[in-house]
């Protein structure tokens, strides 16, 4: 049996919010338009609300509101735009700046406003939109000492947890860089949250982990470069640096980017497949679909990246498949597929 239903498109509305000089519209041009971090120094402060459509997977539009930091405008969110601004909303990203001089927990005579505007935003939330998805970025982490970090982070996100009233079980929280992959698996982990058929899509991934005898599948869409899903059998489990997908997502994604240097093309479709030989194992980077790449690591020999290839470029139309696939139509899409 196979389904003709089509993916209904789903917007969600993503407020971004924070203090003014946060770091939010650097990491969200890092993110969603290709910028790279030396070059968000020149991004200039957002006034207002800077709004920003962005296709995920093809049918997934993340309508993002990079919302001005100032007191002028969180002010105005918070009153005469109350209603309409926190409406309808699908997930919250509050940036916070570690070494802002508001970002304390208020005893000893320091400020904690930029906390007393969140907890704000939080009940607002609860009121309008209360199942809304809650992610909080502890950014500029790079500023403080590496031996420091991990108990700097643990204050922070306490504070936080204790203004995010009932969201508190369900909050996800980070603490970022531009600099690094941290940011990478920040935002991979707040998409992937909104992926609808992330099953569905895993079941595929095994599949071809199956049959080109893979240690690892990994599937990126196209132009963030955000890791979807993976699939693997024990090895991965091994592998100490456990943060390597963050770090390929920016990898590949500058190489991308770089590639536009000697096309002469804006496109975000610069490579179909890249390869790497070893002595110990084969890697594989290919396009699957408009909106996908998957990355393969499999036994070293030429006969296997061959058939790993082929296999690649016959799952492309399950893949598809897959991707049109209608929330409403898991059931018929598993019995076409015989799960």
């Amino acid at each position: 049996m196979e389904t003709s239903k089509k993916i209904k498109q789903q917007k969600k509305k993503v407020l971004l919010m924070g203090k003014s000089g946060a770091g939010k519209s650097s990491m969200r041009s890092i993110i969603f338009s290709n910028h790279v971090a030396k070059d968000v120094r020149r991004l200039g402060a957002t006034i207002d609300v800077d709004r920003k459509r962005v296709k995920f997977l093809g049918n997934l539009l993340l309508d993002i509101w990079d919302c001005g930091g100032q007191d002028a405008f969180m002010e105005s969110y918070l009153t005469s735009q109350k209603s309409s601004f926190f409406d309808d909303v699908g997930v919250l990203i509050y940036v916070f700046d570690v070494e802002s001089s508001d970002f304390s927990d208020g005893t000893h005579g320091n400020s904690d406003r930029d906390l007393q505007t969140y907890a704000s935003i939080i009940s607002a939330l609860d009121e309008y939109s209360p199942n809304a998805r809650i992610f909080t970025l502890v950014h500029k982490m790079d500023l403080v000492a590496a031996e420091y970090r991990n108990e700097v982070a643990k204050a922070k996100n306490a504070a936080i947890l204790a203004r995010s009233g009932r969201f508190t079980r369900t909050i996800g929280t980070y603490e970022t860089s531009i600099w690094d992959e941290t940011l990478y698996r920040a935002w991979g982990s707040i998409v992937n949250s909104l992926i609808p058929n992330l099953d569905i899509i895993k079941d595929g991934l095994k599949d071809l982990q199956k049959v080109t005898e893979a240690e690892e599948v990994v599937l990126f869409e196209q132009n963030t470069f955000l890791k979807v899903t993976s699939v693997g059998s024990e090895v991965p489990n091994e592998n100490p640096i456990k943060e390597r997908y963050e770090r390929l997502s920016n990898i590949i994604k500058t190489f991308k980017n770089s590639l536009s240097g000697f096309t002469e093309s804006n496109s975000s479709h610069q490579f179909d497949c890249f390869t790497i030989k070893c002595r110990k194992f084969n890697v594989i980077i290919n396009r699957l679909t408009y909106n996908t790449y998957v990355l393969v690591v499999f036994p070293p020999g030429e006969a296997e990246l061959q058939c790993a290839r082929l296999n690649i470029l016959s799952a492309k139309d399950e893949f598809a498949r897959i991707e049109s696939v209608a929330e409403g139509a898991d059931d018929d899409f598993r019995i076409a597929r015989g799960k």
